[in-house]
């Protein structure tokens, strides 16, 4: 006969009553017409906290767990109850507006345990995430790449007793990130856990993986500070925050996507040294660059450029800003969003909810008689032919177009609906973009090429028109070391390519050409296509071959 384990059993009737407790307080929640909050699961603020003083909030059966701005969000036990009422009305005195939602009293003591560390927690305020400057130092000092990372999250995970443990591995992941020059944040949740992975240089590499309960309390903590609604998981939700890092303010920006085992979060980091590329490293070539620069004195036209989303548009229009700015010119951006912002430039982002669209931007934006113009995406007629105009009035325009490629350029605008005898006279240059993995200088091997490796090379090489290169039958390949986190590259450069607005294109466009037909017809400008352009960085040791199939077409058709 089994013996019977009375712990077990004990234990087993404590779950059973706080699911009991958690039960009651949803339907209590749904009977007084307020949202239910389980604050095991939530990250408490701080800031919140001190908003009331714990022995009034014990009093009152209430606990303050987040704060945005002059909005508070409290749990209470009986919203009805008179010292709940008193509570509140203490905390609108001050100017704030309340929130109620409905909690069980095992969350409200699990809420009321962190006024014991409220001096040492770090919280969050009106979308700012705070962290002190001594731990800022000593974060950035250690992370120095993702195995320092792993290491600091496992230990922080081991020593969950801290109730503040959840603040330091947000704190943690961020300072990790920047430090390695990470793109984006991506929290995964699986059946059995949560994969956390970094973008780097373009491409995902796994950091760890996080314990269901760490996941969500880490998932509430980003929505809270985020400005998300906490309550919402079946719908997709965006927010952003910011928080400061040696004396630089940095942009977070939060996605938030309901998925098979809970809500994907993915935050992309828009930090400002990044974006902060001069014109002359983006990886332009001599021939391109000096056709570029002469598109960029002159005081009106187009220049287009396009590319996918992550290949560097953004970074490319912005190094053009700065290289045109002067303290004399009237500079607008149209952007949706505002990734970044840039000195003595004014910047407008784009509300579809107000219905201030790419067009009503652009509208206002000629209203303020600009000099420059740029505008984040030409993605309908009105917003084309407007920008169009412009470049024909006096106007230096700077945008982009989705297309694969430059030449694909003038058949999109036409398909917009513009005149193909206004493109001839507005296009200054149209360009394309793509964005590699740079191989890391300290690892990088040289080998002789395969027979299929300089074939391909080869054909690229005897292709070209203008320049010529030679294939050295070497090539570099990958490594790893502790500089690169054993990826076997360091950062990104461009590829590019280029056509210029010249008699053969002009002439070309009344008959509704293809792209296949504008490439023909403008291979005699002798700029290099993206291929081409590719090749010789990877002849020159700056990426590798493998690199290069996984962004750009090699086999494709000149």
């Amino acid at each position: 006969m089994p013996q019977f384990d009375e712990e077990k059993q004990s234990k087993k009737i404590d779950e059973l009553r706080l699911k009991e407790e958690e039960d009651i307080a949803r339907i209590l929640a749904n009977k007084y017409g307020i949202l239910y909050i389980d604050l095991t699961e939530t990250s408490i603020d701080t800031d919140a906290l001190r908003l009331i003083p714990e022995e009034t909030a014990k009093k009152a059966l209430a606990a303050p767990f987040h704060v945005t701005g002059k909005k508070v969000y409290i749990a209470v036990h009986s919203p009805r109850n008179n010292d709940t009422q008193f509570a509140i009305r203490e905390v609108e005195s001050h100017g704030y507006t309340v929130i109620l939602y409905m909690t069980s009293m095992a969350s409200l003591h699990h809420a009321w345990w962190r006024y014991k560390e409220i001096s040492e927690a770090h919280g969050e305020r009106g979308g700012v995430l705070e962290i002190s400057n001594t731990d800022i130092l000593y974060f950035l000092e250690q992370l120095v790449d993702i195995q320092s990372l792993r290491v600091f999250l496992e230990s922080i995970v081991e020593n969950r007793e801290k109730s503040h443990y959840i603040s330091r591995i947000l704190e943690i992941v961020l300072a990790g990130a920047v430090n390695t020059n990470a793109s984006d944040i991506h929290i995964e949740p699986t059946e059995v856990n949560a994969r956390l992975r970094f973008r780097l240089d373009g491409v995902l590499q796994d950091v760890t993986f996080l314990d269901v309960k760490t996941y969500k309390l880490i998932r509430s903590r980003v929505k809270l500070v985020s400005g998300m609604k906490l309550n919402i998981t079946d719908v997709s939700q965006d927010g952003r925050f910011s928080v400061t890092l040696r004396e630089v303010t940095v942009e977070i920006r939060v996605s938030a996507l309901p998925g098979t085992y809970g809500e994907s979060i993915v935050l992309r980091i828009l930090n400002p040294n990044i974006i902060n590329i001069p014109y002359s490293a983006l990886g332009i070539s001599d021939e391109l660059n000096a056709i570029i620069e002469k598109q960029l004195e002159k005081p009106n036209g187009m220049i287009l450029t396009t590319g996918p989303t992550g290949s560097g548009k953004t970074t490319t229009l912005y190094a053009f800003l700065r290289q045109v700015y002067t303290p004399g010119l009237k500079i607008i951006t149209i952007e949706n969003p505002i990734e970044y912002h840039l000195q003595g430039i004014v910047q407008t982002q784009t509300d579809s909810k107000k219905k201030y669209t790419f067009y009503e931007g652009l509208k206002a934006c000629l209203r303020q008689d600009p000099d420059v113009i740029m505008i984040g995406e030409i993605r309908d007629n009105e917003t084309a032919q407007t920008s169009i105009d412009a470049a024909l009035t006096g106007h230096l325009v700077f945008s982009t177009l989705h297309t694969n490629n430059a030449a694909g350029v003038f058949p999109r605008l036409m398909g917009l609906g513009i005149n193909p005898k206004i493109i001839g006279s507005a296009i200054n240059i149209a360009m394309a973009q793509r964005l590699i993995r740079v191989l890391c200088g300290h690892c990088k091997r040289e080998e002789p090429q395969t027979e299929t490796e300089k074939a391909v090379i080869d054909d690229i090489v005897n292709g070209m028109v203008a320049r010529k290169v030679t294939n050295h039958g070497k090539i570099w390949r990958p490594v790893g070391c502790s500089y690169c986190n054993n990826t076997g590259y360091k950062g990104q450069i461009g590829l590019y390519e280029g056509i210029v607005m010249d008699k053969s294109v002009e002439e070309i466009l009344p008959t509704n050409p293809s792209d296949r037909e504008i490439k023909a017809v403008t291979r005699a400008q002798g700029i290099l296509d993206i291929r081409e352009d590719a090749t010789i960085k990877l002849l020159a040791g700056v990426t590798t071959l493998d690199e290069l199939y996984r962004v750009v077409d090699m086999s494709g058709d000149r």
